[in-house]
């Protein structure tokens, strides 16, 4: 017993991955990778210079070290629903090494992986707590961080041009769902200019680490994107992300069960590279009452513990912050003072720029490959649009119409391959409307 413990602590050298590292989940989508690629190139089915091949004539121990590859026989799986772009859901199954002991190799190394779980330790939401444990010779100390960052690798590159979102799970962040297709942001029409000024302060905040370090200032920038449902609010922040490379932190602050520490601990606990978002933020405290002499209470966030969350002493730093809301009046003054709410901008219904602007974004203006005479005729229709719009009194005089570009995309969408369609349909129901 002494002489094996003593073989253990001289010649192995063993890593554990406790599941709430990052690092845990990446491992379980490498392994589940580097085993179909063992297997494959076992069968022929890898390229040459990944699988080269070795006489077993000429060089025998060095063939069998190659070809040869562990099993698994105790296997567990994890499946994967996929959303595809025309909405479709497709579905693929991974097989992981299950609970137990398993072999494999990994370059030159055979290494020993024995993932075990606790079922009497769970977290709140009732998921046992699992390890994973590694082990190998101590002279292939080395490959540990070889193959974590093999693992890192694989797992960003399944997320290159992709978002990210995040929810809150007790006290941490889990991805919810799979990552989404980023949205180009240039496909998101907002008024002239608005988009431009929120991109132009966020790249100069992200710019000024520094600037505010030598200051002595709070390293971090809110946002309140204030109007009328379906005006684009939630869609540019969602297509900011993906253009700045970051995910998107999603909190619901009429959440059950969500405190006041717990909400400081997760807005200070963010993935890196990730912009908070509080959607709705009025419905929170809408019927807001006082509950004691600390401040009002809204489902279980108290007002006072949100405002302390957005900029109290134990709030985050390098922190972008978005909140929406389709009611600005019913905010209370203190949440969007200077220091929590640095830049306030309304998105508002369609006005005549946007609607000309998605019109002919959705019927190829900007298409190289559309003909003259077709681009012409789309910017004939386009008029013709608008004006039916102003003639039936759907503009102010402020230039705001009375549609939001959610109702516009409806209808684009709907008609997406005939711009005459959506001009007769734009008539008829001016016309319905005037006759009623």
């Amino acid at each position: 017993m002494f002489l094996a413990d003593a073989v253990k602590r001289h010649y192995l050298i063993k890593l554990e991955i406790p599941i709430r590292d990052q690092s845990y989940a990446w491992f379980l989508q490498w392994i589940h990778q580097h085993q179909r690629n063992l297997a494959q190139a076992n069968r022929g089915g890898i390229a040459q210079a990944e699988a080269p091949h070795v006489s077993p004539f000429k060089s025998p121990i060095k063939y069998l070290f190659t070809r040869y590859t562990p099993r698994t026989h105790y296997l567990s799986v994890a499946t994967t629903l996929s959303q595809h772009e025309n909405g479709s859901i497709s579905t693929s199954f991974a097989l992981l090494p299950g609970i137990g002991n398993h072999i494999f190799r990994y370059k030159n190394a055979f290494i020993r992986m024995e993932r075990t779980r606790e079922l009497k330790n769970l977290d709140p939401q009732g998921i046992p707590w699992e390890t994973i444990s590694l082990t190998t010779l101590y002279a292939h100390r080395n490959i540990f961080t070889e193959l974590l960052s093999a693992a890192q690798a694989q797992a960003l590159k399944s997320q290159e041009g992709k978002t990210t979102i995040y929810t809150s799970w007790s006290t941490e962040w889990r991805a919810f769902g799979q990552p989404r297709t980023k949205r180009p942001l240039s496909s998101v029409v907002l008024d002239q200019g608005i988009k431009e000024k929120i991109v132009q302060d966020i790249d100069d905040f992200l710019d000024s680490g520094k600037w505010y370090q030598d200051r002595g200032i709070p390293y971090r920038r809110g946002y309140l994107l204030h109007g009328p449902p379906g005006s684009g609010k939630s869609s540019f922040i969602k297509a900011l992300a993906g253009d700045l490379n970051y995910d998107i932190c999603l909190v619901n602050l009429s959440e059950r069960g969500l405190t006041d520490d717990r909400l400081n601990h997760l807005l200070s606990n963010m993935p890196t590279r990730s912009i908070a978002l509080l959607e709705d933020v009025d419905a929170a405290f809408n019927n807001r009452k006082q509950k004691n002499e600390e401040g009002y209470s809204g489902a279980n966030v108290t007002f006072s513990g949100l405002l302390n969350a957005l900029d109290g002493v134990a709030s985050s730093e390098e922190r972008i912050l978005f909140l929406t809301t389709n009611f600005k009046d019913k905010l209370d003054e203190a949440l969007v003072r200077p220091g929590r709410v640095d830049m306030a901008v309304e998105i508002g219904l369609a006005t005549e720029w946007q609607v000309e602007r998605m019109f002919q974004r959705f019927y190829g203006d900007d298409e190289a490959e559309v003909e003259p005479e077709r681009k012409e005729r789309v910017k004939e229709l386009c008029n013709e649009f608008i004006d039916i719009l102003r003639a039936s009194g759907a503009f102010s005089g402020e230039g705001k119409s009375g549609i939001s570009t959610a109702e516009l995309q409806g209808l684009f969408v709907y008609h997406k391959h005939s711009p005459e369609d959506v001009v007769a349909t734009a008539r008829a129901m001016v016309q319905a409307k005037q006759g009623t």
